[in-house]
């Protein structure tokens, strides 16, 4: 591979690369989002994802290491940046990240972007604001093997470095789309997938609802709930047991309870 070597933090290169960390409007603007970390690169080209330009350190990142990343990138084209570590410790977003952070080129999230299999299991979000959340529930979606996890209307952007950091790389590995709350909808009802809503008020347990087909489970925010539009389409409300002095759990537990809930009723049906 031809290698670059930069030493200032100064160069544009470095600047580009401070942008995009920083600001979302960046990353739209260039199509482009950050990822550091061997593990979560390499997921990443993995999942199909292009790389732009790798930035890596030469004294933290082992030569074995370079060597996996460079086999994973195989052929394709992408610029490779030396950087001693003082400079590294500068770009990069967070400690402990191996010595390597990359550039990758953005891809298509729209509903048209989803492959799903026979009835489907997906998880839809609405307005989801903090990145954290949506990346516990992508490590959730990952391990119970969700088709797709749909974002609606989102507050925050699908390359944040906050979520792809608390999604240890999920953000790669499950289907996501993001779409306005009507568009999604219509298009879980055009094939057939039962919407059903979590929320308190006229609800029925979890447990008793079936979700072996094709499931579409709806979340809003802790703070305000889903909106109308997902209540007058659910075809059921759910609600999860609360035994205890509050009434609500974090986003993120709820979801990996109906999704695991929605497994259990599966796995009991192929027995």
């Amino acid at each position: 591979m031809k290698t670059e070597i930069i030493t200032s933090a100064q160069n544009p290169k470095i600047k580009d690369l401070l942008a995009l960390q920083e600001k979302s409007k960046e990353r739209r603007k260039k199509g482009l989002f950050v990822v550091e970390g061997r593990r979560e690169l390499l997921h990443c080209i993995g999942a199909g994802y292009e790389p732009f330009t790798i930035f890596f350190c030469p004294d933290i990142l082992p030569h074995s290491d370079l060597k996996e990343i460079e086999k994973a990138v195989g052929s394709r084209q992408c610029g490779w940046v030396e950087i001693p570590q003082q400079l590294y410790d500068k770009a990069a977003y967070r400690g402990g990240t191996e010595g390597v952070i990359a550039e990758l080129r953005c891809k298509e999230s729209g509903l048209d972007s989803l492959t799903l299999q026979e009835n489907p299991l997906v998880v839809v979000l609405e307005s989801v604001e903090k990145p954290g959340n949506l990346g516990a529930v992508l490590r959730s979606a990952d391990a119970s093997g969700v088709d797709a996890v749909i974002v609606c209307d989102p507050l925050t952007d699908l390359y944040n470095p906050n979520l792809i950091r608390s999604s240890i790389g999920a953000i790669f590995t499950v289907p996501v789309a993001t779409a306005s709350s009507e568009d999604t909808i219509r298009w879980l009802k055009d094939k057939g997938i039962k919407i059903y809503t979590a929320q308190l008020q006229d609800s029925e347990w979890y447990y008793d609802t079936d979700m072996k087909n094709g499931t579409a489970i709806v979340m809003g925010t802790e703070a305000t709930g889903l909106t109308e539009v997902w209540r007058k389409a659910a075809d059921a409300h759910i609600k999860i047991p609360m035994l205890g002095k509050l009434d609500s759990l974090n986003v993120s537990v709820s979801a990996a309870i109906l999704m695991y809930e929605a497994i259990r009723q599966r796995n009991s049906t192929n027995k």
